[in-house]
């Protein structure tokens, strides 16, 4: 059985991945109204997967006969600034999420609990993927500028993420 500590701290998790996708989803509607449907998509599909991290979480608590609770959600910003603002923006957020994990993590190591450690390593490297695609993405809007043909290019290719 999960011990209510580590479902608690889980159940905070599950309402941080929700946001996630709630923010991303923002950033999408930001990209759209910039008329920049590959970031768009691109976040879109970035919504779509915090959504389904957290019903992973969703499913393991409940898998393990614990209590799901969720929690309201705050209102996401909905002006963002530039390209480059947004994808530093998301940068910086997976490094808080993957904060989380690591922390939930440790509270795993301290509980013994070896079910949510196979769990939370799956997000560990997860997270690993998470930032650096957002770093890619920084870097490329750094070296290309944010204007023209580049920001053009990129948006396409972006368009492409399937």
């Amino acid at each position: 059985m999960l011990g209510e500590k580590l479902q608690n701290a889980i159940n905070d998790q599950i309402k941080e991945e929700l946001y996630s996708a709630y923010l991303y989803l923002s950033m999408a509607a930001h990209f759209e109204d910039a008329n920049l449907p590959g970031f768009a998509h691109w976040m879109r599909l970035q919504s779509q997967e915090e959504l389904a991290h957290g019903l992973k979480f969703f499913d393991f608590i409940a898998g393990r006969n614990g209590r799901v609770r969720l929690q309201a959600l705050p209102q996401p910003p909905t002006d963002f600034g530039s390209p480059q603002s947004i994808f530093q923006q998301a940068l910086e957020h997976e490094q808080h999420i993957t904060a989380r994990i690591h922390a939930l993590y440790e509270l795993a190591l301290k509980e013994s609990d070896h079910a949510s450690r196979s769990l939370l390593q799956w997000f560990v490297d997860e997270q690993v993927e998470e930032e650096r695609n957002a770093q890619t993405i920084v870097d490329t809007l750094k070296m290309t500028g944010e204007g023209g043909m580049a920001l053009m290019m990129l948006d396409r290719q972006l368009g492409a993420r399937a």
